[in-house]
């Protein structure tokens, strides 16, 4: 198969333990800031690293955090079973966001200038709030089978600079794209079978981040791995195939400013780092993680 870009791998960051940085029973969600730090939350704890790997900062969530997002003010939203926790940027709850009629599973969120753009798995579809708590519109829900087609109980999406989402609908193995209004813009992917650039299983892909070039990068389970995207479709690198345990799946994925990805191995408890390499490069072996050991 020939691709147009290829990843190495270059550190682990957490893993499962009981400790400083680690989770024992879960990592699910994952975002990064302007400067590059990297939110994780799992378990009910949010751990805060440096690009680097480094624990900066950790506190408490209420229930298990599901999914992040990091503000251009310093907030941090994380999303819950049932609500919204907003903290500062040392951890200080500001907000809780209730809304029994439309918060049902959170698993992912996503900020606009303007919105607060929120997955519900138990109503298949991504919920359009103000910045105050207000709920405006739904997405993804007007279709025939109203809502996203959801087996992995799992709703991932991203929002690039003009405000268009892309989401992830695994059942009908394609990346949509939507207006803030839920106007449904156009979509790539199709079941592939043996073929790299198409989605294989009964349900892929399982999330999806964004390049700042505005590439697409998902994420897949059975076997897990990563792919990036053109937005037009066309498959410009996989990678990770054998670095993750065959078990995972709903592996959630950021990008950094420099286009790195950040990989959750929702088995191991650990993300794994990847870097682009430069045309021509010689693959070097992956650095050591966070607590200093290769894998």
């Amino acid at each position: 198969m020939g691709v147009a870009m290829r990843y190495r791998k270059i550190r682990v960051i957490a893993g499962k333990g009981v400790g400083h940085g680690r989770f024992s029973e879960a990592l699910r969600g994952l975002a990064i800031d302007k400067a590059d730090w990297v939110y994780a939350v799992g378990d009910s704890v949010l751990n805060v690293y440096s690009a680097e790997g480094k624990v900066l900062r950790h506190w408490n969530t209420e229930r298990p955090g599901y999914a992040v997002a990091a503000a251009a003010d310093g907030r941090v939203f994380v999303g819950e079973a049932g609500h919204i926790e907003i903290f500062d940027g040392g951890g200080k709850l500001l907000d809780t966001w209730r809304d029994p009629e439309r918060l049902g599973l959170v698993t992912t969120i996503c900020l606009t200038d303007e919105h607060v753009l929120v997955g519900d798995v138990k109503a298949r579809c991504i919920r359009r709030y103000d910045l105050s708590g207000q709920f405006i519109n739904n997405i993804g829900d007007d279709n025939r089978m109203r809502g996203f087609r959801l087996p992995n109980q799992h709703l991932d999406f991203v929002v690039d600079a003009r405000d268009v989402i892309h989401a992830a609908n695994s059942g009908k193995h394609r990346v949509e794209r939507y207006t803030l209004e839920g106007k449904l813009l156009g979509h790539f992917g199709r079941f592939g079978g043996q073929d790299p650039a198409g989605f294989a299983g009964c349900c892929n892909p399982t999330n999806i981040s964004m390049t700042p070039k505005g590439d697409i990068v998902v994420t897949e389970k059975a076997g897990p791995r990563v792919k990036l995207y053109d937005v037009n479709g066309k498959l410009l690198a996989l990678f990770g195939e054998k670095d993750f345990d065959p078990g995972c799946k709903n592996m959630d994925v950021a990008v950094d400013s420099s286009s790195r990805a950040y990989v959750v191995d929702t088995v191991r408890l650990e993300i794994c780092v990847y870097e682009p390499e430069a045309p021509g490069a010689t693959t070097r072996p992956a650095a050591a993680g966070s607590d200093g050991v290769k894998r």
